[in-house]
């Protein structure tokens, strides 16, 4: 087995911003959280809670700070958990995509709630996944680095040394250009999907309206050299087991140690 060690140049430089900042997102929020039980036996995954806050909100404030001012929200478990919760927003209109009928997963969701996202690109966002900012705000960094004239899709990437809660072999390699590609079957890669991105809503248009992963929309944007990957600057957090919830908030602490020393 090898491990993938390749890093893309790194992004000391604010580069000139290609396309204006996205306005709409949507947060992928009807997964089942059952690795999380029985934490997810009463509340749905996106209110568990991390310091105090609520995983969904994490994802909601960081798309307020941007400028966002349309996010649409698929639910499927816990349903009215979750609108009841969303309906305290009041710095942007949220938008409730309804799977109760039949979850979607992660690709099928998108589809669904295609009507609402617009025909430019939107910020997509896990909502179990989550970052502490570095120098740069992520999101703001994905946006400079966004050009639809080469990418059908921007995701941001995390190196495993800035992950807590992950125990994968990583997701992709990446050249130096950003491009990405699969991690082979018996390789490891520093690099993981952190769960962010920028996506055209037009590579969904012709997709039907059925249960599939956002894996396949990103095997074809490899197929046509049009996956590309930006670094995260900073730590992220991915909270998947009770665990994780315990270290995602030892992290939080730590990253205030090291602000308040600095």
């Amino acid at each position: 087995m090898t491990l993938q060690t390749l890093a893309p140049t790194p992004l000391h430089a604010r580069p000139p911003r290609r396309a204006p900042k996205p306005r709409t997102a949507m947060i992928l929020a009807a997964g089942l959280g059952k690795r999380l039980r029985p934490i997810t036996s009463m509340i749905p995954k996106p209110l568990v809670e991390i310091n105090d806050k609520a995983l969904i909100d994490y994802g909601l404030d960081a798309l307020a700070r941007n400028g966002v001012e349309r996010v649409v929200v698929n639910v499927h478990y816990m349903a009215d958990l979750l609108r009841a919760h969303l309906r305290k927003r009041r710095d942007m209109e949220v938008i409730i995509s309804d799977e109760s009928d039949k979850l979607l997963e992660s690709g099928g969701g998108i589809v669904r709630a295609l009507p609402h996202l617009g025909s430019d690109p939107f910020y997509l966002i896990n909502s179990d996944t989550f970052w502490i900012d570095g120098y740069r705000d992520n999101l703001d960094l994905l946006a400079d680095l966004w050009n639809p004239a080469e990418a059908d899709m921007l995701l941001l990437i995390a190196e495993m040394r800035q992950a807590t809660g992950y125990d994968g072999r990583g997701d992709f390699t990446m050249d130096r250009e950003g491009r990405l590609q699969r991690v082979a079957e018996r390789d490891m890669s520093p690099f993981i999907y952190a769960g962010a991105g920028i996506l055209k809503p037009d590579i969904f248009k012709c997709l039907p309206e059925e249960s599939f992963s956002l894996n396949r929309v990103f095997d074809t944007a490899i197929e046509n050299g049009r996956l590309f990957g930006g670094r995260l600057d900073g730590l992220w957090l991915t909270v998947g087991t009770p665990q994780a919830i315990h270290d995602a908030e030892a992290a939080f602490a730590a990253s205030a140690t090291r602000v308040q020393n600095a």
